[in-house]
């Protein structure tokens, strides 16, 4: 009996430490994401710049030196590669607004999702055209903050919910929400920003993994 009794003994303390190595803390997954959002910036040739300089360049980054400004409040890198036509959100109104989009998941370099050119995806079993739903919000600001849910979508659709990321909305205090007038010869262009977003400040998805994501995203006000 004793005989048998040891290999099993044995055997149960392997594989309680091996499970016990596998383990992932938190803090482990914060220190990959903090890993792949630095190896992205260094791949990509990203310059950092501070809120205060954000401040001092009148709130725009310069893209001849690909220029992102990271936000202390929140750790959400923007660049502002167009303002876009129109104006800034007002005070206290709803502002129904539709994006075009790409999602980077940084830990894997690889697309998730993305409506700003044509692609498939299966979701639920249905096949979908993404470039054929485009992403609808409504927002409201008050002072600098800004709330908003989705309407229609993939982003709805693939997150299994209607709840903007925070870093989405970042951008909205900085860049214009217009539409372009195709009865004018101004070329007129919606506004496009680029964001890093740590996952605290993103989908549920990545909140709940631990995934800091890449996005480019328009704006556009719409009816």
């Amino acid at each position: 009996m004793k005989r048998l009794l040891y290999p099993i003994l044995l055997l149960v303390l392997v594989m309680t430490y091996a499970s016990c190595d596998d383990y992932e803390t938190y803090a482990d997954k914060k220190e990959k994401e903090r890993d792949a959002i630095n190896n992205f910036i260094a791949r990509e040739g990203i310059q950092v710049i501070s809120d205060a300089e954000f401040k001092a360049q009148n709130y725009t980054t310069d893209l001849t030196k690909n220029q992102f400004v990271r936000f202390d409040r929140n750790g959400v890198y923007m660049q502002i590669v167009r303002q876009g036509c129109g104006d800034k959100m007002e005070e206290n109104k709803a502002v129904n607004i539709q994006c075009r989009f790409m999602e980077k998941n940084l830990l894997t370099d690889s697309v998730l999702i993305r409506n700003d050119v044509e692609a498939w995806i299966v979701i639920g079993g249905i096949t979908y055209n993404t470039a054929n739903y485009p992403d609808k919000m409504t927002a409201t600001r008050t002072g600098t903050t800004i709330t908003a849910s989705f309407v229609t979508g993939m982003m709805s659709s693939f997150h299994s919910s209607t709840s903007v990321p925070a870093g989405w909305l970042v951008p909205l205090n900085y860049v214009n929400i217009g539409r372009p007038d195709p009865a004018t010869e101004e070329d007129e262009e919606v506004a496009k920003v680029r964001l890093i977003v740590p996952h605290s400040q993103g989908t549920v998805d990545a909140s709940g993994s631990v995934i800091p994501c890449y996005y480019e995203i328009t704006y556009e006000k719409t009816r």
